[in-house]
């Protein structure tokens, strides 16, 4: 009897379950997008067709491209027992049970356990090395699920036994298709009901949800089961549900933003904004501020970045990059949003149209050369002349520039074996072009003085380079 009854109630339950969840798709001939790794001939495709799939795999894209439908095409096709679980709501209590009764199952009847961990970002190291050694020995085959970027959030020893298959956004038309289906489908969706929906409103629905098919869906499903047929008869209109683009936009008046602030979405926004303002294009610039900000990022986090960038790739190309960035976020810890956000455009305006220099990166050079070859005593001349002049000669012979004409005088500052050694190489833009003519003046004239005869450019270190060396500093 609780068979007939548990079998009732998931009846009702699917029927009366969203139109997203209802719609799902069932075979890989439904299932719409994601044509780079479920078309006709794809390896995922294949393997899931021939019920082949061996080794685990981790399904990595936004909400809405059919991670969780893909799990559930599996399920229906294998052979093999699907387990299901939320890596929000399981522990490694319940992991346990899983992985017991996986090996039962192996060893009685010769069967294979997927499980499938939606969200399994969400697991903790100790929880996702709790499942290592069990995928190793294939107690159990994983299919992971994740918003998230799997290389940064799941352990490296998982990712290296697994395939990971990257899903996209859907585009206008497949998102469209869904719609079309969802109005068609008789047992599912809204074919017995009579809709009418206006290509405009169609064309609002799959351009504000922003290739998420379950947001589209829901607002159709909102569109739908909030608008009254029309109860006119006299145009054979009666009992026809129109949906308008004013009923669309209300269905869903606010664009999806994916916005993360501790994801990729957070990082791979902020690296598209200062990558903008540093190749120069204002308008690039301008729209992922407004990403950022329309998603809530913490404007001082920006306008940090803006500071870092102001030193770090214009420099002295334009002296007044940083004091304008500097300016902007004081103004802004005065102000606050939403009028503060002028002083931010202000500063990312400024700085994308200014004149370029990285040359203040010579200061890595410096830190790798101190590395490379060991720290080196400093000149005696050079030394602090307050505390010990008398008794060892600290600062004798320092010349003081101030004496002589122009304010220089050509003097030893490195260490001796590093005369010669030149790490600032000055661009030829903005300010910084006015201090390539003098220093090569002053330089040349140092060269004579201590008839130094090499001459080092020291040659600009790569990016990764750089980041090591950045690391070092923290």
């Amino acid at each position: 009897m609780s068979d007939l009854f548990d079998h009732a109630m998931q009846e009702r339950m699917q029927s009366e379950a969203p139109l997203a969840a209802r719609m799902r798709p069932r075979t890989l001939d439904e299932f719409i997008g994601q044509e780079h790794i479920v078309g006709e001939g794809k390896l995922l495709r294949r393997a899931i067709e021939a019920d082949k799939l061996f080794s685990s795999i981790i399904l990595w894209g936004p909400p809405g491209t059919g991670k969780t439908t893909l799990a559930q095409i599996i399920a229906n096709r294998t052979q093999s027992h699907f387990v299901t679980i939320s890596a929000i709501l399981a522990g490694k209590a319940d992991l346990r049970k899983i992985i017991a009764e996986a090996f039962e199952r192996r060893r009685l009847h010769n069967t294979r356990t997927i499980l499938f961990v939606d969200e399994v970002h969400r697991w903790n190291k100790a929880q996702q090395d709790a499942l290592l050694p069990h995928v190793e020995a294939g107690v159990v085959t994983l299919i992971g699920a994740t918003t998230d970027n799997p290389y940064f959030e799941v352990i490296g020893a998982l990712i290296s036994r697994s395939r990971v298959f990257q899903l996209r956004w859907l585009n206008q038309e497949e998102t469209g298709l869904l719609l079309d289906r969802a109005l068609a489908d008789v047992e599912r969706g809204y074919g017995t009901k009579r809709i009418k929906l206006d290509p405009d409103a169609r064309f609002h629905f799959t351009d504000v949800a922003s290739g998420d098919a379950r947001n589209a869906l829901n607002a159709l499903e909102l569109a739908v089961e909030s608008t009254p047929p029309d109860p006119s008869t006299g145009s054979g209109q009666a009992g026809i549900i129109h949906i308008t683009l004013d009923v669309a936009q209300e269905s869903i008046q606010q664009r999806a933003v994916l916005y993360d602030k501790d994801g990729d979405s957070h990082y791979d926004t902020i690296s598209a904004f200062i990558k903008s303002v540093r190749g120069s294009d204002p308008d690039a610039a301008l729209y992922w501020l407004a990403k950022m900000l329309y998603a809530g990022e913490d404007p001082r986090f920006i306008l940090r970045r803006l500071i870092i960038l102001a030193g770090e790739d214009i420099g002295l190309a334009d002296p007044m990059g940083i004091v304008v960035v500097a300016s902007a976020a004081q103004a802004f810890d005065y102000i606050g949003l939403p009028e503060g956000v002028y002083p931010i455009v202000e500063a990312t305006l400024y700085l994308a149209t200014a004149p370029k220099s990285n040359s203040a990166g010579a200061y890595f050079k410096a830190m790798k050369k101190l590395q490379d070859e060991g720290q080196v005593s400093v000149p005696r001349h050079l030394m602090d002349s307050n505390r010990d002049a008398k008794a060892m000669g600290h600062g004798k012979d320092y010349v003081y520039p101030h004496e002589f004409e122009g304010h220089y005088t050509p003097q030893q500052y490195l260490p001796k074996r590093l005369l010669g050694t030149y790490f600032y190489q000055p661009s030829e833009e903005g300010y910084e072009a006015q201090v390539v003519t003098r220093l090569e003046m002053w330089r040349e004239a140092q060269r004579k003085a201590l008839g130094i005869e090499r001459r080092e450019d020291v040659p600009e270190l790569s990016e990764d380079a750089i980041k090591d060396l950045k690391r070092q500093l923290k």
